[in-house]
């Protein structure tokens, strides 16, 4: 069993309780709700935008700041992705106990370096293109559950961009490039089908190449289109403006991507299982620092939980989650927030009734593939979830307890979560995988059930 370990900042305001801890041998007792909750949490920054952000502020004409950033694995992999090409990121103490903000200072591309990918699909289909502006050598690795992750379009993308790419033919890390200092750009077009990450990633470092890019998607489906979205609305704010004249097209001019002081929301897609926990447990989950608007695709929980019956309310800029008298089965397609999927599917194999969740084939891409994954681990507890084309198909039963294997994937991991809260004697083998994105997740799972409202 591999565990994860993150050495980044702590946050462990019930540190001695021991769901809150995850340095110990052995899987992890998720913790059954004994009453009504009533919880109001903070969470940390987007890893979205995070990384998002660290990629431009690489490549902007002068110090970026990013304010209230996400601290975990996959921040820190880029973070030290970019340092290796010779950028400069300075951590700056704050009092969050999220950890402190970063303050970003371009330099020249230097290759001759090597960049470890873990699992973090944004490094992996972020830094090649930004690595093909450097000069020298880059080679990509990662995890072994990364090496399974599919590359082949970025792979292919950046040699009809002109790169010098050594794959050996497999379409997957580990591969190398040979940058040269700058790359021409000018029509590509891509097949971005098994993820939205494709088109972000040249879309990031495009405003750097020489003639720009017109970059145009050609398969028949383009998942999480609201990250591209994000993509866009983040090169906008740094005086980058990206043309969408039609579905599947996207027009980048060269041009300098502005500096830029940025506070980074909070991540609205780790909010869910939060959230979800509200229906399963009852009672009412807070989070606070919910923004007025957003490209998140978490933001959808806002209208998707109402459909399993919970009741939504905003004050000010924190949203509550209230349950109703039942969990209800729905008929979704998820195709536009795909991530939210897994602690979606946990709350479905709770419901009253039936339920299809359609639109998330890519999943099968992730981390792991996670239709198999939490097709198995709940059949495994006893319930009843059938594989589709494009999803899953989930017949509520009884569950019983048992080891909720989380396959090195954070989401996996959440999602057993959910279910323990329930289902007396629930364990996961790996908690220490939610370092991925929200290394504090143990401890706030033990915050939110501190202070049961009991009826």
């Amino acid at each position: 069993m591999q565990v994860y370990r993150y050495s980044g900042p702590e946050f462990s305001p019930y540190g001695d309780d021991e769901f809150a801890r995850t340095d110990e041998p052995g899987p992890w007792p998720a913790p059954l709700a004994s009453g009504p909750l009533s919880a109001t949490l903070r969470l940390p920054g987007s890893k979205s935008l995070t990384n998002r952000e660290l990629v431009l502020a690489a490549l902007a004409n002068g110090p970026s700041r990013l304010r209230a950033p996400l601290h975990s694995r996959d921040s820190a992999l880029m973070i030290e992705a970019l340092r290796s090409l010779g950028v400069s990121i300075e951590d700056v103490p704050t009092d969050s106990p999220y950890g402190g903000d970063l303050l970003i200072t371009p330099a020249a591309l230097e290759g001759g370096t090597s960049v470890d990918c873990g699992l973090a699909g944004t490094v992996m289909r972020f830094l090649p293109p930004v690595a093909s502006l450097a000069l020298g050598p880059v080679a990509f690795d990662g995890d072994a559950g990364a090496r399974r992750r599919p590359m082949r379009t970025t792979i292919e993308s950046l040699r009809a961009l002109g790169v010098d790419v050594n794959d050996d033919g497999r379409g997957t890390l580990p591969f190398s490039l040979y940058g040269t200092g700058e790359v021409r750009g000018g029509d590509l077009e891509i097949d971005a089908s098994a993820s939205s990450q494709f088109v972000s990633g040249l879309l990031l470092a495009a405003p750097r190449f020489t003639e720009g890019l017109q970059l145009r998607h050609s398969g028949e489906r383009l998942p999480s289109l609201p990250h591209i979205e994000m993509t866009m609305a983040c090169l906008a704010a740094r005086g980058v403006t990206v043309e969408n004249p039609e579905p599947g097209l996207w027009v980048v001019p060269p041009s300098e991507i502005q500096a830029l002081d940025v506070a980074i929301e909070p991540d609205l897609s780790n909010a869910a299982p939060f959230l979800v926990a509200a229906l399963v447990a009852g009672g009412s989950v807070t989070i606070e620092g919910w923004p007025e608007s957003t490209t998140q695709v978490g933001a959808d929980l806002e209208t998707l939980l109402p459909l399993f019956g919970g009741h939504i309310s905003r004050a000010g800029s924190a949203l509550t989650v209230q349950a109703g008298s039942s969990i209800s089965g729905v008929d979704l397609d998820l195709s536009t927030g795909g991530e939210l999927a897994p602690a979606l599917v946990a709350l479905a194999a709770l419901a009253d009734s039936p339920s299809r969740i359609t639109g998330i084939g890519h999943l099968r891409g992730h981390e792991t593939d996670r239709l198999a994954a939490l097709a198995a681990e709940i059949n495994g507890l006893g319930g009843s979830v059938t594989e589709l084309d494009d999803g899953l198909a989930i017949e509520p039963r009884p569950l019983h307890g048992g080891l909720w294997h989380s396959y090195e994937d954070h989401r996996m991991a959440t999602a057993g979560a959910i279910i323990g809260l329930a289902v007396t004697g629930v364990e996961i083998d790996d908690i220490g995988t939610t370092a991925k994105t929200l290394p504090q997740f143990p401890a706030l799972w033990a915050q939110m059930l501190a202070k049961p409202a009991w009826p």
